[in-house]
């Protein structure tokens, strides 16, 4: 096994103190451009390598924040984190990511694994299953910032980042009205999600603003991935009479819908007006295109990155400690496949 190069070897190389190399290394001001390049270059020719683990421990910072989110193969959760990438990046952080897989065990475990990790914070999208958010106590108890987005339970002690899905739930189902539907068919994801059963909420508050009774064998509780589309139309093509109006609470259920709706020969938006629900790019790739409230999954990592950020560097702008819930603003973008006027 070679020898660990060292900040000795590398000042016995260029003749020059352990202290001028290692204030280099860390790209200390007081070190001349000239000499600070000198050094790296050398540094990387020796095969010089940090010792962060160590530097680690005397300042007790890791510069590393976690992040857990149930399933990593979706487009708004990988939206989310190419917001909080940016703005980590900007400000020297890195991201420890990790998924649940929509398990309550697996996200214990997880925030166990970041725990021990000494991360610097936590930033959390919840298991579907998780009954209770008993094992982020021990960062509360370290003084280690947790912060949920989309996914949140409501709790003094932590803020959560989301858009009002209740009005969000409320828009889509009154533009489906205002197209003259009058029997709209709900598709939801586990009603122990607060997302869900807030946008339940709005679908409820828009039928009852319209005089519209509502009817809860139209509301349909799916795993709102691409295989449910099959079943929820065959659902719907059962009912009598038949629905005019379908609100999808994701975009790729919403494609798989609109799809099989087609090919059970019913016209999108004729005889079915859709909505969906994140702006995914498949609710641009599909004919028709879907009618979608617009997630902005991008800004809501930015959101919650920036102010956990804010709170680890003690900034007047401690939002962590002045709010348990900051909201953004979400938008219908209407297209084809509800358009009938």
């Amino acid at each position: 096994m070679e020898k660990e190069i060292t900040i000795y070897d590398i000042a016995k190389d260029l003749g020059l103190s352990p202290t001028t190399v290692s204030r280099a290394l860390n790209n200390h001001p007081a070190v001349k451009e000239k000499t600070r390049k000198r050094i790296h270059d050398a540094a990387l020719e020796l095969g010089y390598q940090s010792n962060v683990f160590a530097s680690n421990l005397r300042s007790k910072k890791t510069n590393n924040i976690g992040v857990i989110v149930p399933r990593l193969n979706g487009s708004f959760q990988s939206s989310v984190i190419a917001g909080m990438e940016k703005v980590a990046n900007e400000a020297g952080f890195n991201l420890i990511i990790s998924q649940s897989q929509e398990s309550y065990d697996k996200e214990k475990a997880n925030a166990q694994t970041m725990f021990n990790s000494r991360v610097d914070g936590l930033l959390v999208s919840l298991a579907f299953n998780t009954p209770n958010i008993d094992h982020f106590n021990p960062f509360i108890k370290k003084g280690i910032p947790v912060l949920f987005f989309d996914r949140i339970i409501e709790n003094d002690q932590y803020t959560g980042v989301v858009i009002d899905n209740i009005q969000s739930g409320y828009k889509a189902t009154a533009h489906l009205i205002e197209q003259g539907c009058k029997k709209i068919v709900h598709v939801m994801g586990h009603s122990d999600i607060n997302v869900y059963t807030d946008r339940l909420k709005g679908y409820k508050y828009a039928l009852m603003d319209n005089e519209i009774p509502f009817d809860e064998n139209l509301v349909f509780r799916s795993n709102l991935n691409e295989e449910s589309g099959e079943e929820i139309v065959n659902k719907i093509l059962t009912l009598d009479p038949k629905p005019d109006g379908i609100f999808v609470s994701n975009d790729s259920c919403a494609a798989s819908c609109l799809l099989h709706l087609k090919l059970n020969g019913l016209k999108v938006p004729r005889d079915i007006a859709v909505v969906g629900f994140n702006n995914d790019v498949i609710s641009r790739l599909v004919e028709p295109a879907i009618t979608t409230i617009n997630y902005p999954g991008y800004e809501i990592g930015e959101v919650a990155m920036k102010n956990l950020i804010n709170h680890l560097r003690g900034g007047a702008d401690r939002v962590l400690e002045n709010t348990n819930k900051i909201t953004l603003r979400s938008e219908l973008i209407v297209r084809e496949s509800s358009k009938r006027k």
